[in-house]
């Protein structure tokens, strides 16, 4: 993209336009004429696509988190949509509501989200783990069939088995492991030595989904943890690398990723009937970091919300939306909005890049699961 207004004050309100221009041009023209059958979702992850599961912890989360799009809070940890909002437009099908969300008066036609904010895999018998998660989803399969086959005459409303057959199964947890091992003060070494542990949690997820009769998966990696503020703000003493990211932070990460990688194809081997997509969320986010200027984000490690300003806006004290905050004016370029979790238009980038089939191996289009 030409950086004709890169020092534009209005540049990223109109790139968000452009952007949504775009997703909106890719949604219409393929992706949802390409879905023969009413795409079916099911997710499974942490705070990266929690739609507003952070009910289930009843935590209150206010304005300024979804001020762009929804124009008001919706339980994501975002000043908009998240990653896997931009994925379910571009199928034209609903947003996913949350499991936990017991207000939201849906019946969880399209699927539904089980993400939690603050998910980890391990331990895995503490709420909300990816096991925790895959245990409700096996209660929410057992009642959805119960409504299914009943004489309720809405029971076409609710999923039926074959629905869950050809449902896609999308994962995205992991960040959370590593960065709560770091928080601990272990060490490099100490924190790798679990990744063995984090992603057979992973693999047991997923042939878990695969022995209730899913077949399609959609995997993705972690991020680049090394790179974001809160992280820069809290770690004192530290190695960077040359865009200013802790070194070791993402080694792990990196390291994690090709176990999680190996672990695809291997069950590729095993469950030569199913269809398993890994997916370089890590490449794409670094990238926008490593780039940020041929993006427009001028303060790459910055975040929009929070409190401290320069160089990285994070104070564990005052975070995003609590008393003494701040947050940057609409249309502001930023990658980071809270510190954490990523902006609205740092999102809508992410999804434009997983969309482009560059970063998925193999190569797969993301409406593949609802095709005939």
């Amino acid at each position: 993209m030409a950086p004709l207004f890169l020092h534009s004050n209005t540049f990223s309100f109109f790139f968000t336009i452009f952007v949504s221009q775009v997703l909106l041009s890719l949604w219409h023209h393929s992706a949802a004429a390409s879905c023969q059958t009413p795409p079916v979702i099911f997710n499974f992850g942490d705070s990266n696509s929690d739609t507003g599961g952070l009910a289930g912890h009843g935590y209150p989360i206010g304005l300024p988190n979804g001020r762009l799009f929804f124009r008001r809070s919706t339980g994501r940890l975002c000043d908009g949509r998240l990653l896997i909002d931009f994925l379910c437009q571009s199928l034209n099908t609903s947003l996913l509501s949350p499991y936990l969300d017991s207000l939201g008066g849906t019946r969880f036609q399209n699927g539904a989200n089980f993400a939690i904010v603050g998910s980890s895999t391990l331990p895995k018998n503490v709420h909300f783990s990816l096991n925790i998660q895959i245990m409700q989803f096996l209660h929410f399969k057992s009642r959805s069939l119960e409504l299914a086959s009943s004489s309720n005459p809405l029971k076409g409303m609710f999923i039926s088995e074959d629905g869950f057959r050809k449902a896609l199964y999308m994962i995205d947890i992991g960040q959370n492991d590593i960065a709560h091992s770091f928080a601990k003060g272990s060490s490099y070494s100490q924190t790798v030595k679990l990744i063995p542990q984090i992603v057979a949690e992973i693999k047991t997820a997923i042939k878990r989904l695969y022995n209730e009769g899913g077949r399609r998966f959609w995997i993705h990696n972690t991020g680049p943890l090394g790179c974001l503020p809160q992280k820069l703000s809290m770690v004192k003493s530290r190695y960077l690398d040359q865009h200013g990211c802790l070194a070791s932070y993402n080694a792990a990460a990196k390291l994690f990723n090709q176990r999680l990688d190996h672990m695809c194809e291997d069950l590729r081997i095993e469950l030569r009937d199913a269809n398993i997509i890994y997916v370089d969320i890590y490449t794409i986010k670094y990238s926008l970091i490593a780039n940020s200027n041929n993006y427009g984000f001028g303060r790459p490690l910055m975040a929009c919300c929070g409190y401290g300003g320069p160089p990285y806006n994070y104070n564990v004290n005052i975070t995003c939306g609590h008393k003494g905050s701040n947050v940057c004016d609409k249309g502001s370029r930023f990658i980071s909005w809270d510190g954490i979790h990523y902006t609205e238009i740092a999102n809508a980038i992410v999804a434009m890049k997983v969309l482009s089939l560059h970063y998925s191996m193999p190569p797969t289009p993301f409406h593949f699961f609802c095709r005939r």
